[in-house]
């Protein structure tokens, strides 16, 4: 037996609840509730909690929205405020989670440039898991391309968490990379840089970095030189 899908009215219904709210713990119970949904016609109101002064329901918003995923984007990227850092900083993390393509501008930005560590985190986990499947292959080689000068980049954040998730990401990218050897052979050397670097200040960066290059040896074609 196959479960109907929830009505709009009832998705009307939740969102009405999110906007009457008037307590932080209210706001908190009826985003959970509208984010459990995943339902399309819900990413609107969802986007717009992002914004409000309650990390709680913040969270919440981005859960909901990373389920809904894909129909999600378009009213993300169209929300995103440039006015708000918060709103933004939570953007980018149900961008990250969600892995469109489309969010491929946002992320890199994010990386390079936002003040937040945990914001360059999500960006650079996000970087490295973009659903490429579906896109041509001359497309996929440019977004792969994109990514991996963003995390190359990003090896150098200062802050310990970032280059961790960098680290993450490179792994996560390669397989999309098989085909490709001058970008894997950066890709792995860019990984051999984290893993060797006598400056780095958390071996568990060094670690990471030194897992995610023997799991890569398991996928590299044998013709291929390693870095």
């Amino acid at each position: 037996m196959t479960t109907p899908p929830t009505s709009a009215p009832a998705v009307a219904d939740l969102v009405r609840a999110v906007q009457q709210a008037d307590s932080a713990m209210g706001l908190l119970q009826a985003t959970q509730a509208l984010a459990a949904l995943a339902h399309p016609e819900a990413a609107a109101c969802l986007v717009e909690v992002l914004g409000f002064n309650n990390p709680g329901a913040a969270v919440a918003a981005v859960d909901g929205l990373i389920a809904i995923g894909v129909p999600a984007v378009d009213t993300i990227l169209t929300n995103i405020d440039g006015y708000n850092y918060g709103a933004r900083a939570w953007a980018v993390r149900a961008l990250a989670g969600i892995g469109d393509v489309r969010g491929l501008e946002v992320l890199e930005d994010a990386l390079g440039k936002d003040i937040g560590p945990s914001v360059r985190r999500a960006a650079a986990r996000g970087l490295g898991q973009l659903r490429l499947q579906q896109l041509q292959r001359d497309h996929q080689r440019l977004i792969t391309a994109r990514c991996l000068q963003a995390l190359v980049d990003g090896c150098r954040d200062g802050e310990w968490v970032v280059r961790y998730a960098v680290a993450m990401a490179l792994e996560s990218l390669a397989p999309a990379l098989a085909e490709q050897q001058e970008q894997w052979q950066r890709l792995e050397q860019a990984l051999v840089q984290l893993h060797r670097n006598p400056a780095e200040e958390a071996p568990v960066v060094r670690l990471r970095a030194g897992l995610a290059l023997r799991r890569l040896e398991l996928l590299q074609p044998a013709e291929w030189p390693h870095g």
